[in-house]
């Protein structure tokens, strides 16, 4: 009767054992950044803006920017920011920063290349900041963060639809 005791214990030990250690390999879980449209964190684009005037009715600015890849990719794109809306005032130079959503985690050369629409808001005396929602690329499927990270110098106010245009550099 002891044995049966004792082996029934030592059962239910082991199955307590075995229970535990499968839910604490359940909680590891890896790390990956999502945005809203559950895509994945694939790198940041960096951009640095020309200066130009806003004219009432919009403003087109030259952008060359660097995707610096979270596997350690880099690639150069060159392109246009079109905005149409109010925008009034000049800027001297800017940058923009977003984080690269895909929705896989690959990235291939060039392929942030493409069309990308939304809106901007922004406020400049003599340093501004801003922010934009943009969407597309190639086939629409890069996302670039649902809000970048502006910052430029001049004197300049703006509500507009934008829209980038991006082509591989080189």
């Amino acid at each position: 009767m002891n044995k049966t005791i004792a082996t029934i214990v030592a059962a239910a030990s082991l199955a307590q054992v075995f229970a535990t250690s499968v839910a604490a390999a359940d909680l590891v879980t890896t790390y990956e950044e999502p945005d809203q449209r559950d895509g994945v964190k694939i790198g940041v684009l960096t951009c640095d803006v020309g200066g130009g005037v806003g004219y009432v009715l919009g403003s087109a600015k030259t952008v060359d920017c660097v995707f610096s890849g979270t596997r350690g990719a880099s690639d150069r794109y060159s392109g246009t920011i079109r905005k149409m809306g109010v925008d009034l005032g000049f800027t001297t130079r800017g940058r923009l920063v977003w984080a690269v959503f895909a929705p896989t985690a690959g990235y291939h050369r060039g392929s942030l290349g493409g069309l990308y629409q939304g809106i901007t808001a922004e406020a400049t005396l003599a340093g501004g900041v801003g922010a934009n929602i943009l969407f597309g690329g190639t086939a629409g499927s890069i996302q670039l963060q649902t809000i970048s990270v502006t910052g430029q110098l001049g004197l300049n106010v703006a509500a507009t639809g934008t829209s980038v245009t991006l082509t591989p550099a080189g």
